[in-house]
């Protein structure tokens, strides 16, 4: 085991961009594998393009731009160590996020082959929410993350908590995904009744 973090230490340094995007894509495929299994209990009827959904996003898509804007916080100079965690924390989490949070819900709605209406519908639906959990997890997460942890490290810190929050992401998309199937299937039954009441 210590091998192998010293080596990920390793690749973290060497390699960062894509370390952390192989780590997003494992952890985003992960936590959809727990919210199938653990939470919606599917067993054998897992939806393995789903997982790979999630997968893809994680890896092509959160990963880079995350990276990139963990390397900017980093750059940031500040005149105490406290002003760098507030000032770190606050950007992370009420700059950064508002626009990640609308990002994942929109996309996963595209790459679930819907429009935009649709990703619009979902966002409206899902993005309050979320948004509030985010803040109740991840704010004291960052003070701690962006207080002691080195630069290199805090990438993985927000995977590993993150495990847990793509878990409960997996499961309000797809639950947002399932009431917009059902709302379509619906929608034209609705308009027949209509016709026959006319």
């Amino acid at each position: 085991m210590a091998s192998w973090l010293k080596a990920y230490n390793a690749a973290l340094i060497r390699r960062p961009m894509i370390t952390q995007c192989a780590t997003a894509g494992i952890l985003f495929a992960t936590g959809d594998v727990i919210a199938q299994q653990v939470i919606e209990k599917k067993r054998d009827k897992h939806d393995f393009m789903r997982t790979a959904r999630l997968g893809f996003y994680g890896g092509a898509m959160f990963g880079p731009i995350v990276t990139k804007w963990f390397q900017f916080l980093n750059r940031l100079q500040f005149a105490t160590p406290t002003k760098a965690v507030m000032y770190r924390t606050y950007l992370d989490q009420f700059v950064f996020t508002p626009a990640i949070v609308g990002f994942f819900f929109g996309s996963m709605t595209f790459l679930e082959g819907k429009g935009v209406s649709d990703a619009i519908e979902r966002i409206n639906e899902a993005y309050a929410p979320t948004l509030v959990r985010n803040w109740g997890v991840f704010i004291p997460t960052q003070l701690i993350n962006f207080s002691i942890v080195p630069p290199h490290f805090r990438f993985v810190v927000v995977g590993v908590v993150s495990l847990f929050w793509n878990t409960y992401l997996s499961a309000v998309n797809a639950q947002k995904q399932e009431e917009q199937s059902e709302h379509h299937h619906l929608a034209p039954l609705a308009l027949i009744s209509e016709k026959d009441v006319d």
